[in-house]
């Protein structure tokens, strides 16, 4: 037997518009009425089409991700599957769909914009953005609903959600300071991402208030890899740092890596600690002193965000700022 919206319609006693607006979820629909074909339709197993459904709802129920990093690196980062994991398990939560865009960045910007005018996707959240990037513009002269995992610093009609990036790094290195460390260095994130930026105002706030110039030698830019962790590190150990805040854990891991192989030991010659508290950290060789981040919750809150804006078009901007936590373990030499 073919099952249909009007096979379901004559087993529940109701209206093929009636079904319809059910499986469509129409609020208005009369309870009984709706857990009565809610009923047959799960006896009889019944799969509406996706393409019909958008067709009536003039939604997919799909969100796009864009994650502008290079393939390489989306993979050899653990911050990115630990994010995409909370962006799935909210859209599954939520019944949608997520289209993740896996390619070279300028391919990417390429291709969002045809998929912007496709009606393939509802809205889009884009993470990891560089400052000056171009899809931001594209997005909004496209008024497609989107979120940014990553604050905006210019444009106040952005919707975004990010982590206290700022008052987590002036923690760190505070509490280097507080330790009785007199030349903490930094490798701080890419100069052209909001997250580097913002880690570098912590270090440099900190610094200040306790009285201290930053010392030009003791800062080494990176690119939020492990590689650019221990590169940095290298080029700050004839300056002679006692301590390193470093933007990322994996710049940190590269960092450890540059330390061992120069026999400078850590915590006792020089205090280490990252950001994010990747599964990794704690494992390390000294475990590593962290500022966690919650990654999982910015992606599950970008969600959130995102479908609340489909719903509510034309609403007030939103901008979630989630709490970070200070983890101490023993490559800061305070336990």
């Amino acid at each position: 037997m073919k099952i249909n919206l009007e096979e379901i319609a004559r087993r529940s006693g109701v209206s093929r518009s009636t079904v319809s607006r059910v499986v469509n979820d129409d609020p208005n629909v009369n309870a009984g009425t709706r857990e009565r074909v809610k009923t047959v339709i799960r006896q009889l197993n019944f799969q509406p089409n996706a393409a019909a459904r958008s067709l009536a709802s003039g939604r997919t129920r799909v969100l796009g991700l864009v994650i502008p990093q290079g393939v390489g690196a989306l993979f050899a980062d653990p911050y990115f599957a630990i994010l995409i994991q909370g962006i799935a398990s909210a859209c599954n939560a939520h019944d949608h769909s997520v289209m993740l865009w896996l390619a070279e960045p300028e391919y990417e910007r390429r291709m969002i914009r045809q998929l912007l005018h496709s009606g393939m996707i509802d809205g889009v959240i884009v993470s990891s953005m560089l400052l000056d990037d171009s899809l931001v513009p594209a997005l909004i002269d496209n008024q497609k609903p989107f979120v940014l995992v990553g604050r905006h610093p210019s444009k106040p009609e952005v919707n975004y959600v990010d982590s206290d990036n700022e008052n987590g790094a002036w923690a760190a290195v505070a509490h280097l300071l507080r330790l009785g460390r007199q030349r903490v260095a930094t490798i701080t994130g890419p100069s052209n991402m909001v997250a580097g930026a913002d880690r570098r105002a912590g270090f440099v706030r900190a610094l200040r208030e306790r009285g201290l110039a930053l010392d030009p030698d003791l800062l080494a830019e990176g690119d939020f890899t492990e590689a650019g962790g221990y590169l940095a590190m290298q080029r700050l150990l004839p300056h002679k740092p006692d301590a390193l805040f470093a933007a990322s854990d994996m710049m940190a891991q590269g960092a450890l890596r540059a330390l061992r192989e120069a026999g400078r030991r850590v915590p006792e010659d020089v205090a280490v600690v990252g950001f994010d508290d990747i599964p990794t950290a704690a494992r390390l060789e000294p475990p590593l002193t962290t500022v966690r981040q919650p990654i999982q919750r910015l992606g599950t809150t970008a969600v959130e965000l995102l479908i609340e804006l489909i719903d509510q078009p034309g609403s007030a901007p939103r901008r979630v700022l989630l709490a970070t936590e200070f983890v101490i373990r023993k490559s800061c030499g305070a336990n």
